[in-house]
């Protein structure tokens, strides 16, 4: 099944694991006949951005969708920093359950959408824990 995309000017995606940028000043559309990883720069995170344990979940997700070649790698990588946050915050648990389960069905873009609301926990765990005056 075909996917229409428009891109913006200056708006970059990764289609197929290629960095595409519009360089034009007038939005374009591209048609994309088959399945590719696709990620529109909305959905990109760079590494430097990743600045907290959950939004390093998000990368190494994101990197699992467009490197299909070092999946294995990103997957340990995935385990070891889950395994982290879950004995640091035990209440990120059903997160994780439903992030790795669309891993191990190799649905990786579907995870990469529940690490944002995994993100957003993180936000709000963090937002509580500075209103109420305690360390992180």
């Amino acid at each position: 099944m075909a996917l229409k995309i428009s891109l913006k000017s200056e708006e970059r995606a990764i289609i197929g694991g290629a960095v595409v940028r519009n360089v034009s000043k007038k939005t374009i559309e591209l048609l994309i006949e088959n399945e590719v990883p696709l990620l529109r720069e909305k959905e990109l995170l760079s590494e430097s951005k990743a600045d907290t344990a959950c939004k390093r979940i998000y990368f190494v997700i994101q990197l699992m969708y467009v490197d299909p070649q070092n999946v294995l790698q990103h997957q340990k990588l995935y385990w070891q920093i889950a395994q982290e946050i879950m004995e640091a915050a035990p209440s990120t648990a059903p997160f994780f359950s439903s992030i790795s389960e669309l891993i191990y069905e190799g649905k990786y873009y579907q995870a990469l959408k529940a690490a944002k609301n995994l993100i957003d926990y993180e936000k709000k765990v963090m937002s509580n824990a500075r209103k109420s005056g305690g360390s992180v």
